[in-house]
C-alpha cells in the first residue's frame, strides 16, 4: 500500500510543477488552485509512504517519478522539446526506480 501511495504522490508531484508552470507566477487562479491541492496531497502522500518505505529510497522515487513525469508531459503536449537523448535518459530515472524499489528490503519497526 505504501507503493501505491508513493506512486500516486509522484503523479500529483508532476501536476503541481505542471500546474505551477502554467499559474503564471501563481496569479492564475485555476493552475494556483490545483497548485496548492496537488502539492498538499502530494506531500501528504509522501509522508504517509515514509512510514513504510526508507526516506532515501521514497523520495528518490517520488522526484525521480514526479520528474520524468512532468518532462513526459511537457514534451508531449509541446511545452519541452523531445530528443532520443531525453526519452534515453527519462527510462534511465524510471529503470533507476523500478532498480529501487527491487532492492528495497523490509524497514524495520523503530521501538
Amino acid at each position: 500500500m505504501y507503493w501505491i501511495i508513493l506512486l500516486a504522490s509522484a503523479v500529483l508531484e508532476a501536476v503541481w510543477a505542471t500546474a505551477l508552470s502554467l499559474s503564471e507566477g501563481l496569479s492564475d487562479p485555476l493552475p494556483t488552485a490545483v497548485f496548492f491541492v496537488a502539492v498538499t496531497l502530494s506531500m501528504l502522500g509522501l509522508g504517509y509512504a515514509m512510514r513504510g518505505i526508507p526516506i532515501g529510497t521514497a523520495y528518490a522515487v517520488w522526484t525521480g517519478t514526479g520528474a520524468a513525469l512532468t518532462v513526459g508531459y511537457a514534451m508531449v503536449f509541446g511545452g519541452e522539446q523531445a530528443s532520443a537523448l531525453k526519452v534515453l535518459f527519462l527510462a534511465g530515472i524510471i529503470g533507476c526506480v523500478i532498480g529501487l524499489k527491487l532492492v528495497d528490503g523490509k524497514r524495520t519497526e523503530k521501538a
